[in-house]
């Protein structure tokens, strides 16, 4: 029987396993970073080991170092969570070569799945796995690397002169995410719909396919929104799917929880890969099957046998993944102080962090999954874009309204949507639409604060108080007076001014202003909005063609022969910067010469960072 369990991972999967083993009257043990030392799931565990350093291949993908861990700590199960070490066959044999017992499939089933190149041909489908022999009549093609997950390592081509630069792209990326930097080739099907099958197997020889999901809204082939049941499907097509799964689960001897994922494109279904891991995206079929995989996992891994025949699904599941991220901005990852993050009761949050936790550099920027069941889809739906409509994020940027705006959007609701939703939609979804009132009520918030430093007032018109705001990237002005009154402002109706509550009227209708502040950073309602100073600072002010660090991270590659004095053409990528795990292109904004170069190779830059000039001709 399992008694200790460490989580080889971080944040709010470990977070979500330790909850189920709490449950169970199971001891639970955690690995940690330096980064994260006082992260959530570090202080949740029942004890901590520390992984020293702060970069994933230092750390969660160290092996070698979580399994002296575990076993340091007593622990007598691993369990991998996903992402990092969970589809590595080595690890697996470590932990069980330590006397450990291993939640999750046996090594030679990972081995044999977890490279999307075996796992193909496995299935009978080969993909063009050198990329000499692509050529024009194949693309668009799409570059993906052969382990992992998470849409890290992927690449969608077009143009053929682009290949071998999106092939060391990728190499890069998939070794920084996942210790493997095989990549492969394979046609990229547009438009189809991303369809998974959830599978449960233990060692009896009893599979179990958990119906249907939908994970077809992707950004930079990450998953953002999933649900389950996938909508529209004819019965004959998920009968189809459910027997792939089955068929590929047993081909393997799977044992555990894994997820077979398919495109579903002309009403056929084409096989994409076996994930030998539990998916971020479980909670729909928890909540659809009314189960707790970790739980199955568990008993699974005890060597207990699963009932013949899975539960009854019953309703409908949506989760929508909240980032710090702004997707306005090619969904740049964002970094800092999360102060407030609070949603409604009418939902399930799973997440690695709580108020006054940091967001760093090292790791992927997904703060929290949001997941709503109802009866029906519908309500589904709708339970989670009010719920979402209403939650407390205080903080960096995140992707909150574009997660509303897509699940209000017609395409979605009438479930015709696919993997080009978000090529379609986003700048439509991102467009910035703050609520007016907004400035105004941080003003007269921010006045009712200091009104007691004013003196008597006089019988002479007051000249109006001015104040700047930047509100999604765009400044604000508002002017509002001081009179014997108390405050005003034109065309407005100010029922009240409070430090943290405002309450305006307009046309005859009262409207509630919820005011927080943190520094400069002022949140009024779901808006956030940073106060600008009067008179600003010249110091700030950059030369034309400064190009600056869209945010925190690492230069981790600069283009060959890239030196000051150099000619370079608009779009031409001149240095490679990775920050969450992801690299980011920074690319010439203007044909012209480089003036400056601040930002080498390796160097460390916060956001803002000026890392190169261009000057245009």
């Amino acid at each position: 029987m399992i008694t200790s369990v460490l989580v080889a991972n971080r944040g709010e999967i470990a977070c979500r396993v330790f909850r189920t083993c709490r449950a169970w009257g199971v001891r639970t043990v955690a690995v940690h970073s330096d980064a994260d030392a006082n992260a959530l799931h570090t202080r949740e565990a029942d004890a901590a080991v520390r992984l020293p350093g702060a970069a994933p291949a230092d750390t969660y993908l160290r092996g070698d170092l979580i399994v002296k861990a575990a076993v340091a700590a007593g622990a007598d199960a691993v369990h991998p969570g996903y992402g990092f070490l969970s589809e590595n066959a080595d690890f697996a044999r470590a932990v069980r070569d330590a006397g450990l017992v291993w939640i999750g499939p046996p090594p030679e089933a990972i081995e044999a799945m977890a490279s999307k190149t075996r796992a193909k041909e496995l299935m009978g489908v080969a993909p063009l796995t050198d990329a000499a022999l692509v050529t024009e009549a194949d693309l668009p093609v799409l570059v993906k690397a052969a382990a992992g997950g998470g849409g890290r390592g992927m690449r969608v081509v077009r143009r053929l002169a682009d290949l071998d630069a999106e092939l060391t792209a990728a190499r890069a990326e998939a070794t920084s995410a996942f210790g493997d930097g095989e990549v492969f080739v394979e046609p990229y099907l547009e438009n189809g719909r991303h369809v998974e099958v959830q599978i449960l197997a233990d060692s009896h020889g009893t599979v179990w396919a958990l119906g249907t999901r939908d994970c077809s809204l992707q950004r930079r082939h990450q998953k953002v929104i999933e649900e389950s049941p996938a909508p529209g499907l004819p019965p004959g097509l998920t009968a189809e799917l459910h027997d792939l799964a089955v068929r590929a689960a047993r081909a393997v001897d799977y044992v555990g929880a894994g997820t077979v994922e398919f495109l579903v494109a002309d009403g056929r279904a084409h096989f994409l890969e076996m994930n030998t891991r539990l998916q971020v995206e479980h909670p729909v079929t928890e909540a659809v099957f009314g189960i707790d995989l970790v739980a199955l996992q568990l008993r699974i891994a005890e060597g207990h046998a699963l009932e013949a025949d899975p539960p009854r699904a019953r309703g409908h599941a949506v989760e929508a993944r909240l980032y710090a991220e702004d997707p306005a901005s090619g969904w740049a990852p964002q970094t800092g102080r999360l102060h407030r993050l609070t949603v409604p009761d009418s939902i399930r949050l799973d997440t690695g962090y709580t108020d006054g936790d940091d967001i760093g550099v090292h790791y992927d920027p997904m703060l929290a999954k949001a997941v709503a069941h109802a009866p029906t889809r519908a309500e589904a739906v709708r339970r989670l874009a009010g719920a979402l409509e209403r939650a407390v994020i205080h903080g960096p940027v995140t992707n909150r309204d574009l997660l509303v705006r897509s699940l209000r959007h017609e395409e979605f609701t009438s479930g015709r949507m696919d993997t080009g939703f978000y090529d379609r939609h986003l700048a439509d979804l991102t467009r910035s639409a703050p609520d007016p009132l907004a400035p105004l009520a941080a003003a007269l918030a921010d006045a009712a604060t200091h009104a007691g430093r004013f003196g008597g007032w006089r019988n002479l018109p007051s000249q109006p108080q001015v104040k700047r705001y930047a509100v999604a990237g765009e400044e604000h002005e508002v002017r509002y007076h001081h009179t014997r009154d108390g405050l005003t402002a034109e065309g407005v109706h100010v029922v009240h001014a409070g430090l943290d509550r405002v309450v305006l009227e307009t046309d005859g209708v009262q409207r509630r202003f919820d005011i927080a502040r943190y520094g400069d950073r002022i949140h009024v309602n779901t808006t956030a909005l940073t106060a600008l100073p009067r008179f600003p600072d010249p110091t700030t002010q950059h030369a034309p063609g400064s190009l600056l660090a869209p945010m925190p991270g690492t230069v981790v590659r600069v283009a060959e022969g890239l030196t000051e004095g150099t000619t370079v053409q608009a779009g031409q990528p001149l240095l490679w910067l990775e920050a969450m795990k992801m690299e980011h292109r920074i690319t010439a904004p203007v044909t012209g010469r480089l003036t400056a170069l601040p930002a080498g190779l390796g160097r460390q830059v916060e956001m803002g960072a000026l890392l190169a000039v261009v000057e245009s001709d």
